[in-house]
Order: C-alpha cells, then sequence, then structure tokens
C-alpha cells in the first residue's frame, strides 16, 4: 500500500492480533466504514485533572472535503461532528487551552459494524464478523466554507467541528469459525453441534407516515434508500462469509 493512501502505522493505532493479520490502513477501508456508520463514539478528556476517566458520546458525522465535496474516500479527508452547541463537547472544542495553545480538543473516534454471529464448536471460538475502526484526531469549531456569518438561531442551537485526522486503524474479521484442530477431530462432537455464520445486518423497515402527513405514497426516492441500505448490508453480510473462500 502506498504511503499516501493510508494513514501511518504507529505504536497508537497499530492492531495486533496474534497470528491472523486483521489490521488495516489505507484510506478507503477506514473512511468507508465510518461513513456507512449510523452512529460513532466520541471520547474527549475533561478538564477536571481530578477525573480519571474520559468522556464519550453517540454522535452522529461524516468525512469529507470542502474543498472537494465529491472527494473520493482513498484521500485523505476531515471528519466532522454536528451537535448541540451547549454541550460539554462542544463547549471544550471553543475553550483558549485547547485552541491557542494547541492544535485543538484531542478526541479518539470509533466506528463498528457487525456482519455476522460466528458459531464454533465451543464457546471460547464464538466470535462475530466485523469491520470497526478506531480514529485520532484534534476538534476545532468550524464555520468557514459556509453561510457566514449564522443565524442567532443556529449560533444558540448547533454545532460543526471539523476534525483534523492524525491517524487511524481498522480491524476487520471475515469468514467460518475458527474451530481448534483437536475440536475438528471429535467426531461425536461435531456430529451435534452446528457450526457456521448468521449473516448479521441493520435493517431499515418499512416507512410509517406521521400524523401531519398528507402524501398518499412514501416518496420513490425514499423506498430507494431503504431499497439500497438493506441490498447494501446483506451483501456485505454474506461478502464476510465467503471472503475466506477465495
Amino acid at each position: 500500500m502506498a504511503e499516501e493512501s493510508s494513514y501511518p502505522k504507529l505504536a497508537r493505532n497499530a492492531v495486533n492480533r496474534y497470528g491472523k493479520p486483521r489490521g488495516k490502513y489505507d484510506f478507503q477501508t477506514i473512511h468507508t466504514i465510518v461513513n456507512t456508520s449510523p452512529v460513532l463514539h466520541v471520547s474527549f478528556p475533561t478538564p477536571d485533572p481530578k477525573d480519571l476517566f474520559s468522556a464519550i458520546i453517540p454522535m452522529l458525522s461524516f468525512m469529507g472535503s470542502f474543498t472537494s465535496q465529491n472527494a473520493a474516500l482513498d484521500i485523505p479527508l476531515d471528519l466532522y461532528l454536528h451537535g448541540y452547541i451547549s454541550s460539554r463537547l462542544m463547549r471544550l472544542s471553543s475553550t483558549p487551552s485547547f485552541n491557542e495553545e494547541g492544535d485543538g480538543l484531542p478526541l479518539t473516534i470509533a466506528a463498528t459494524h457487525v456482519d455476522g454471529l460466528v458459531l464454533a464448536l465451543t464457546p471460547n471460538s464464538h466470535s462475530y464478523n466485523y469491520r470497526s475502526a478506531i480514529l485520532h484526531g484534534f476538534a476545532t469549531p468550524r464555520w468557514s466554507h459556509s453561510r457566514i456569518p449564522p443565524t442567532k438561531t443556529e449560533m444558540a442551537s448547533t454545532q460543526i467541528l471539523k476534525v483534523t485526522i492524525v491517524d487511524a486503524s481498522a480491524k476487520i474479521r471475515v469468514g467460518p469459525p475458527s474451530d481448534d484442530r483437536a475440536d475438528m477431530r471429535n467426531e461425536e462432537v461435531r456430529a451435534t453441534t452446528w457450526i457456521g455464520v448468521v449473516p448479521t445486518w441493520t435493517m431499515l423497515g418499512t416507512p410509517v407516515a406521521s400524523g401531519g402527513n398528507r402524501v398518499a405514497e412514501v416518496p420513490e426516492h425514499v423506498m430507494r434508500f431503504v431499497r439500497e441500505h438493506n441490498e447494501e448490508g446483506e451483501r456485505n453480510a454474506v461478502a464476510a462469509v465467503q471472503a475466506a473462500k477465495k
């Protein structure tokens, strides 16, 4: 993998897994995981020096580029977080201690997809097929490249944080169960225990109109979004099962 198409591999973001290389550092893999995750979990430091624990909250986000709205996922991108302006994360990102003396508020961001339940001969060998990503970066309030100035209502309610990513890694598990050789030679156990993978993905259900709706039929663009989301989830889950067969 060319260096310019991936994040640096550091001690902080290195994926270590005995015997089974599962780490990925390329932009395409990591950005795809983030942009297809419905929720990210964002961890950040608290200003209280006596507090031993970082704070963590679920948030909505997207990776992209303001200089090129059609930028591909295989190039360096920033991550944008949208949240309520009075939340602790938004307040901290605007404090001088993080912006005047440094690069911004340091964040750790996690995204995860579950693609299958992996059922083995023994509980110890049960697993998941999954795609996960961890990103580290610095957050600063973002208003440039948008309508300026924001309205009073916007300033009173919401804010965008731009997160400059400095390193990231993905960890992926695909394929069937990995049972011990001794268990695979135990014909009695194999004769009574089903092994395999239950493909797993998030399904969007049938749209339900609100009480104030006046449109008789659900618009095609809504139905198309639901259909394409469900089809993509199924494809990813099935592909994860079949990946080891290639």
